[in-house]
């Protein structure tokens, strides 16, 4: 790298609007969207789809609900144009959706694209060429108006060919490709230019798309851009407005944002991101963002884990476990002050009277994208205790009591240090089941019992093997736990003072189980926990008192 990097690149110039407006806007609505994931999308890929799967990546686009959907460049060769006239001919684009097409601004290739779309209910045709300085001077070497003349032409061979086959919905789309770099008066005239052509109206309106081709600066800057072009073109009424971002620098997502807050009506992009060098802007990002503040997309992403293997299979690119909301990590949390505060959450909206989200660390619910919460939190050497009581309560149903949930959070640390790997549910289960539950190996272990006496005054008698030899022992009390306590101490067990006793119901109706959780101090002044699970609440109390016992 250069330690003077402004000897080899320039910043890029401010856009002159000092009354700009969009900063005060917000997104009210959902634009029109547009996949290119057949076309631009395609073309990015180092082994481009067969027919086969841009059937299921285009029958999945349908799915998901998009309306307008670029399906190729049908003068690129055999396999685009046999596909695009293959699925006009198939029957199986819905009758709401429109097809478009991709063309450079060629009467040929103009030609080709129209015969590939004849039979088509309705298809957009798109029309481009490049109008930016360095294109005009590196690319073509031709001068402002050579560069005009090209879209004019290009949008005579438009008017004409739509003219001969009236039985199609046509509209047309003219791109004045690299807008983003441009400069921004020319861009407007030759998109006026390509107007005075076609002559739209606010009933069949033109679409200009202003593509930021390169992404070379950042996101205000291309607001301004819009914005700008939005208030100075005449007709504007007679137009769409649409956005076709890259991701160079990173913020495709902001600047298609930004540029529907500046006036345009309508968004381009691939679903994940696909696209050339960085991708194209991410329609499901920018549709769930949206939908976090409340709007409606127009797009169904309710299954998020089917759009994410379709497009993967399609695309033979994997999905980074970071995609925002697509990626299998996006709603994981392995911090343990994040996994507390997100499980803290969910236990406030449990006594929610509304279903308003207010989850921490989670801007949406996952269930809302048919995924689960059993990833939300996972466990390694990072988490504390709120991740593994999380675990133990999802996957077992143990709301484990917050004094047990650090002393078992040490366990579980231990054991993570020990593997220096992800600990899942099973790992922790059988960790817990070590330290808590009966074993055999147990120095106590319950056979039986029987309870009897008066209000508090209850007297424990219970068949227990002490050491591997079976004994009875019995003890009286004020109640059934303080009666198992009396019996252990007055049978060579330990003396325990019971400080805190928990329990519940894990499940409902006749199967289900009762857990009980005690916390004890010894005569020396440590402090035990014990767990007992029965089908019978008193029995798992008394299991519980035991537990504690082995571990004293």
């Amino acid at each position: 790298m250069l330690r003077d990097p402004s000897s080899k690149y320039r910043p890029f110039p401010a856009v002159d609007l000092p009354d700009r407006t969009w900063p005060s806007r917000t997104i009210t609505r959902a634009p029109r969207w547009l996949s290119t994931d057949l076309r631009d999308g395609n073309q990015a890929l180092i082994d481009p789809m067969d027919a086969e799967k841009k059937t299921r990546l285009f029958d999945l686009l349908c799915k998901v609900g998009l309306k307008e959907i670029e399906v190729g460049f049908p003068s690129a060769g055999a396999t685009e144009y046999d596909f695009i006239t293959g699925l006009v001919a198939s029957g199986r684009i819905p009758h709401d959706v429109t097809i478009q097409v991709l063309t450079q601004s060629r009467r040929d290739l103009i030609e080709t694209s129209f015969a590939s779309l004849k039979g088509a209910m309705s298809a957009i045709v798109h029309l481009y060429n490049a109008v930016s300085p360095a294109w005009r001077r590196i690319v073509f070497g031709m001068t402002r108006a050579q560069v005009k003349q090209i879209a004019i032409d290009g949008a005579k061979v438009l008017r004409d060919e739509a003219a001969r086959q009236p039985d199609v919905a046509w509209q047309f789309e003219y791109s004045p490709e690299t807008f983003s770099t441009a400069e921004l008066d020319f861009s407007l005239e030759v998109c006026e230019a390509v107007m005075d052509v076609l002559q739209p109206t606010p009933e069949r309106p033109i679409i200009f798309n202003l593509p930021a081709t390169v992404e070379c600066a950042t996101p205000n800057v291309y607001a301004d851009q819009i914005e700008w072009f939005a208030r100075h073109l005449r007709n504007r009424d007679a137009c769409v407005l649409s956005l076709h971002t890259h991701n160079d620098r990173g913020t495709g997502v902001a600047a298609a944002e930004l540029g529907l807050m500046a006036g345009a009506d309508r968004v381009e992009g691939c679903l994940l991101g696909n696209g050339e060098r960085t991708g194209n802007c991410d329609l499901v990002t920018v549709a769930l963002n949206m939908y976090t503040q409340g709007l409606d997309p127009k797009l169904d992403l309710s299954d998020i884990d089917a759009v994410v293997k379709t497009v993967t299979y399609c695309t033979n690119i994997p999905v980074h476990p970071r995609t925002p909301y697509a990626g299998d990590l996006v709603f994981t949390a392995f911090s343990g002050s994040h996994q507390d505060a997100i499980r803290k959450g969910f236990a406030a909206r449990d006594q929610q009277n509304d279903e308003a989200w207010e989850v921490p660390y989670l801007p949406i619910d996952p269930a809302d994208l048919g995924r689960s919460y059993e990833a939300v939190i996972r466990v390694n050497s990072q988490s504390g205790k709120g991740g593994v009581a999380w675990v133990i309560e999802q996957d077992k149903g143990l709301k484990l009591p917050k004094r047990l949930q650090a002393d078992f959070s040490r366990h579980v640390q231990a054991l993570a240090d020990e593997t220096s790997r992800e600990l899942n549910a099973a790992d922790i289960w059988a960790r817990f089941e070590s330290v808590y539950l009966p074993r055999a190996t147990d120095r106590f272990v319950l056979r039986d019992y029987e309870e009897s006496g008066t209000a508090g005054q209850r007297v424990f008698v219970g068949r227990v093997a002490v050491g591997g030899e079976e004994r009875s022992i019995s003890g009286r009390g004020n109640g059934l736990i303080s009666g198992v306590v009396a019996a252990l101490a007055d049978s060579t067990g330990p003396a325990l003072d019971v400080v805190d006793y928990n329990e519940h119901a894990i499940g409902h109706g006749a199967d289900a189980q009762a857990a009980a959780y005690v916390e004890c101090r010894t005569a020396d002044g440590r402090t035990v926990f014990g767990v007992g699970l029965d089908t019978d609440i008193a029995t798992a109390s008394v299991r519980a008192v035991l537990s504690a016992a082995n571990r004293a």
